[in-house]
Parts: structure tokens; sequence; C-alpha cells
């Protein structure tokens, strides 16, 4: 079993890869790919870039040359709702495009054209196994959507939109074009975000708090990958 590590930024990935044993590098279109095994389970790894268009790229190449089991998208995210402090867990139970919009002909928002989808499947085997490992670390946790768009979402009025029209508690933006591509190539996703900024934070806020988020979500994928591996489920 191979799992597909996919992070945004430096801070969401350079702990992890520089943690990879036995490396084997390769770039391909400027991604930086990185296979070996981490916590004895086979990995690749690789930070995409922020936003959907590098996330897909990203994940597209994955899927292409290194044919994982699973791609997990990690690291961190605003949140969307009351309840979720700094450092907190938000696990995947689908992924949505709030950005995503056809509504004048029609269309619901953050429809899917093509397999005319809104919520894109998260693999539950894999969503159990990062719960299991949130509980082992105690961190608090919510299961819910995750909105991807765009932008940086920072406005409260927006916020509680996006949470609203998608029942989603956090916003990133990469995890969405990520699970578009796995949905599409027929590779199990799963995801989670460490929250680096609150419901009525900013970008101030995430710019204080973006490194510790990142380090929840970097002990959340070694508890992960253990997980894994002691009770060797299948995805």
């Amino acid at each position: 079993m191979l799992i597909g590590i996919i992070g945004a930024m430096a801070r969401e990935t350079d702990a992890v890869i520089a943690r990879i044993s036995s490396p084997e590098t390769d770039t391909v279109c400027g991604i930086r790919y990185c296979k070996g095994t981490l916590e004895g389970v086979p990995v690749v790894a690789a930070q995409c870039g922020i936003g959907k268009v590098f996330a897909a790229l990203c994940a597209a190449l994955m899927i292409e040359h290194w044919h994982p089991d699973l791609i997990l998208n990690i690291g961190v995210a605003g949140a969307l709702t009351d309840g979720l402090d700094i450092a907190d867990i938000v696990i995947a139970d689908s992924a949505v495009e709030h950005d995503m919009d056809t509504t004048p002909i029609g269309d619901p928002p953050g429809l899917i054209s093509g397999p005319n989808v809104v919520h894109m499947p998260v693999n539950a085997a894999a969503a159990a196994g990062i719960a299991r490992a949130a509980k082992s670390l105690g961190c608090h946790t919510v299961t819910a959507a995750i909105a991807t768009g765009d932008q940086f979402i920072e406005h409260l009025e927006d916020k509680q939109r996006i949470a609203r029209d998608f029942c989603a508690a956090a916003c990133d933006m990469e995890g969405g074009a990520i699970a578009q591509v796995a949905m599409t190539a027929g590779v199990p996703y799963a995801a989670y975000r460490a929250i680096s900024d609150t419901l009525r934070g900013n970008g101030q806020e995430y710019a204080l708090n973006a490194d510790r988020a990142a380090g929840a979500s970097i002990r959340l994928l070694t508890a992960f990958l253990n997980d894994l591996r002691e009770e060797a489920y299948e995805l």
C-alpha cells in the first residue's frame, strides 16, 4: 500500500519529507516528489503549491507516475464554524468547491459538472483511521465537509455562507481540487486540516498561528500512519 501525501506549503510538508526513510526524489513539472517510508508505511509526498490549479496538477502527476492507493491531503485551514480553536482538527467527510458556481443556469452551488456532484466522497476507512489517531493524541475534532476555493476567506459573512451552503467546517484552497482529480481517476481520497484561523479570525491571526497548526497536522499524520500500519485495514 502506497500513501500519497499532499500539502500546499513548505510549513506543511518540509518536516514530513525530511523524515522519509530511504528517500527517492523526482521533480515533475516543477513539483518535487519524495518516495520512501514514513512510520514504516510506504509513502510519496509532495508540496503542491497554493491554489486549485497547482493542487490538481500535483495530484494528477502523482497518480500518473506513482499510482498511490490513497491520496491524503494534509495541512491547515480556516474555521467556518464556532467551537473550533487554533490547531483543532477538521476531518473531511466530503470535499466541496465553494467557488464553482453555475447557479445562473439552474445548478446548485458548487456543482462539479461531469460527475454532477457537489459533495465529493472521501474514503471511509481512512477517515475513521484519522479519527482514531486524533483521539489518541487528545485532539478536538469535527467531522464535516472541507470547502475549497481560490480565495483566502476572511469576512465573517462569507464564512457563514459557505458553512450554510455546504455544511462545511473548514475552508482551504487545495483539497477540493485534489479530491476532484482523485475521484475522476478512481483513487481513494481523504483529508484533514488543522485550524490556523478561527471563525472570527483574519489574515493576521493566520500569520500568527499557521506554524502551530501545521505542527498539529504533522503530528496527526504520524499518528495516522502508525494506526494504518498497526491496524492493517483495507482502504
